[in-house]
């Protein structure tokens, strides 16, 4: 998951926790006003009753002033929109405490004839106090999502930054990150431009050493094929002509698998079956004898991939095999998903992927240990096309198992 999703989750998991925890602070702040509110009128509704029984309107007054409380003249109005909290009722007194339409919270008295209802004036700055932590509360929501902006606006170049780079690493060299931040992002950006530069400088020089390498030495082999082709038939001519086209091959591969490197080739992908891969694996090679690889095909397939680099990688393991087999001939096998190349030999002494570097070749590579650019042009085919190259020993054979 992307970092930009992952701000978004945590942002709405604060915000909902936040938002759940405003509303239980607003309902719990209510709650104990209310009931400080309704104790209070509760404890002093007994005082100022008596005042109310003796009909001593001077000292009532005098009390209510000193409680910071005021006398509501238009009762019945008051009561008839305001709904009853709490009541406490005898035969000749009456005592209710109220919450209007507004959320004040009045205290109403009667005895006999005579009634009043007062207010606690002092219950607004209670209710300031509220207010001012529900906007204190709302404040916090909004610098949480300016917060959450802030962040998204800072990581958000970074999916740019990613998408160019994973194309970088796909072949595309000349791609640049643009982009006008200042901030550690912007110096990312800005060493990732620097070192793409360098390594476009490198490859190109690369590149273009290479070609002009394997230009310069195809010239003097096709000048040595022409020779050749005037000096009559015998076995050096034919050992000098299997000579160049070895050679000639060697750079083709070389040049091959630099692009492969460089990711400079793109795969052309078409569906042919496996007899056509064989086949044209064979046509590739130079062999004197065709009695030199026996070909079974137990069951054929179909194959998605590029026909081209395919054979040429097949093609490698057959030549490995011909070449490094100490006794002839070299077994092909066609059989289920799975294409293997057999010659008889002793076990290699190191892993596949030691001899699939470049020029690797075992310790007796005058002899039969060595599988120099071969094996490595193969890997990276066999990796392009998200195949499977296995090697393994059955006690006569080296097994080169091609799993499509």
């Amino acid at each position: 998951m992307s970092i930009f999703y992952k701000v978004i989750i945590f942002f709405l998991i604060t915000f909902s926790l936040m938002f759940f925890v405003s509303i239980e602070i607003n309902k719990l702040t209510k709650d104990t006003i209310e009931t400080l509110l309704r104790d209070k009128y509760i404890h002093v509704s007994g005082e100022l009753f008596k005042y109310l029984s003796n009909s001593d309107q001077k000292s009532l007054d005098e009390r209510l002033k000193e409680l910071k409380f005021e006398i509501i003249e238009d009762e019945k109005s008051y009561i008839e929109k305001s709904h009853i909290l709490h009541e406490y009722n005898t035969e000749f007194s009456s005592v209710k405490i109220l919450k209007d339409k507004e959320s004040r919270y009045l205290l109403y008295m009667q005895y006999l004839d005579d009634d009043i209802l007062v207010i606690d004036l002092s219950q607004d700055n209670n209710f300031e106090k509220k207010e001012f932590l529900n906007y204190m509360i709302v404040a916090d929501i909004f610098i949480l999502i300016l917060l959450c902006l802030i962040i998204l606006k800072m990581v958000y170049p970074l999916k740019d930054i990613s998408k160019i780079i994973r194309k970088f690493g796909e072949g595309e060299y000349c791609l640049r990150i643009k982009t006008g931040c200042k901030d550690e992002i912007g110096e990312v950006a800005k060493t990732f431009n620097s070192m793409a530069s360098n390594i476009q400088d490198l490859i190109t020089s690369r590149q273009r050493l290479l070609r002009d390498i394997g230009h310069e030495l195809k010239t003097p082999i096709s000048k040595s094929k022409i020779a050749l082709d005037m000096i009559e038939d015998n076995k050096y001519k034919r050992i000098l002509n299997k000579a160049l086209f070895q050679i000639d091959e060697m750079i083709n591969e070389l040049l091959c698998l630099e692009k492969l490197n460089a990711n400079q080739n793109k795969l052309k992908i078409e569906t042919f079956s496996s007899d056509t891969l064989v086949g044209e694996a064979l046509s590739k090679l130079f062999i004197e004898d065709e009695n030199l690889v026996d070909i079974t095909i137990e069951s054929s397939f179909q194959i998605k991939g590029d026909l081209n680099y395919l054979s040429i990688a097949l093609k490698n393991l057959i030549d490995n095999a011909l070449k490094y087999g100490t006794q002839k001939p070299v077994y092909v096998l066609v059989k289920d998903t799975n294409i293997s190349v057999k010659s008889r030999g002793e076990a290699l002494d190191k892993p596949l992927e030691y001899y699939c570097e470049a020029f690797t070749q075992g310790d007796n590579s005058r002899n039969q240990s060595g599988y120099g650019l071969g094996l490595s042009l193969v890997r990276r085919i066999v990796d392009k096309h998200g195949f499977e190259l296995l090697y393994y020993h059955d006690g006569k054979f080296n097994v080169f198992e091609l799993v499509v």
